[in-house]
């Protein structure tokens, strides 16, 4: 029995780099898919109320310590970056804009009223979000 192919078959070497080469395209372009975010890490207080996530509403966070830090959907901003980006979101928006207040359960009262009055200054509906309570 003789084979009529040559002794070096090209095209057949090349088949398994290219399913290699393939996988790690794959693996790529769709790996960032995969990781989960965890965004600001902050300690929120309980809550018995559920609310279900507005698909158009940001998120404001305001991290605990002697000056609160805050976050406009994971991106870190001033006062006066947040109350410009604020008010571009309602120029973009059709309606109402809504908008998440997420703070440590740390953070003062008054600061997180102040973050509250800035949002409704620029005319958002304002959602204070809390922990699920655990429990009956």
């Amino acid at each position: 029995m003789e084979t009529t192919l040559p002794e070096r078959v090209g095209f057949l070497q090349v088949v398994p780099a290219a399913d290699l080469f393939a996988l790690l395209l794959v693996a790529i372009l769709l790996g960032q898919s995969f990781v989960s975010e965890a965004g600001v890490q902050v300690e929120l207080p309980v809550s018995r109320y559920q609310l279900t996530r507005a698909s158009d509403a940001s998120v404001i966070t305001l991290t605990e310590g002697k000056d609160p830090v805050l976050w406009l959907d994971r991106e870190r901003m001033s006062e006066e970056e947040l109350i410009e980006a604020l008010n571009a979101i309602r120029e973009r928006s059709a309606g109402v804009p809504s908008v998440y207040l997420r703070s440590d359960k740390a953070v003062a009262a008054g600061e997180e009223r102040r973050v509250a009055e800035l949002a409704l200054a620029a005319g958002f509906r304002v959602y204070l979000l809390g922990q699920p309570k655990e429990g009956p």
